[in-house]
């Protein structure tokens, strides 16, 4: 078992930045691949960036590819979404997630956080 808790979302204009952190207890982080989703109203949720165990892979959506960077600190147990040039599509509910299998379906994934607000205004 594993409890997540993001942080770090807010009110950003366009163009700006915000780094999300999920702090991870319970079992051995090190032991699951973390991801990113994000859900806006009326859509379903989506995937933005996962990391490999070690964090010698990652993976983006074509959304976030050169704008978002994901990252992890497996001696905090956090995981980190640095999100830079932020538009308004970009607008969500951010969630990490945890398993121990690699994937970019958000079925594939056994824990989740509750979630981190992110607004970007135009």
């Amino acid at each position: 078992q594993v409890q997540l808790g993001e942080s770090g979302g807010g009110l950003v204009q366009a163009g700006g930045s915000l780094r999300l952190s999920c702090a991870a207890s319970g079992r051995t982080f090190s032991s699951y691949t973390m991801a990113w989703f994000r859900q806006a109203p009326g859509k379903e949720r989506e995937f933005v960036s996962f990391i490999s165990k070690s964090g010698a892979s990652t993976r983006y959506a074509d959304s976030a590819k050169g704008r978002f960077t994901i990252s992890r600190d497996n001696a905090k147990n956090t995981v980190y979404l640095q999100m830079n040039s932020l538009k308004a599509e970009d607008a969500a509910v951010y969630y990490c997630a945890a398993d121990v299998r690699l994937g970019v379906r958000a079925t594939q994934y056994s824990y989740w956080g509750q979630g981190t607000q992110v607004t970007v205004s135009s």
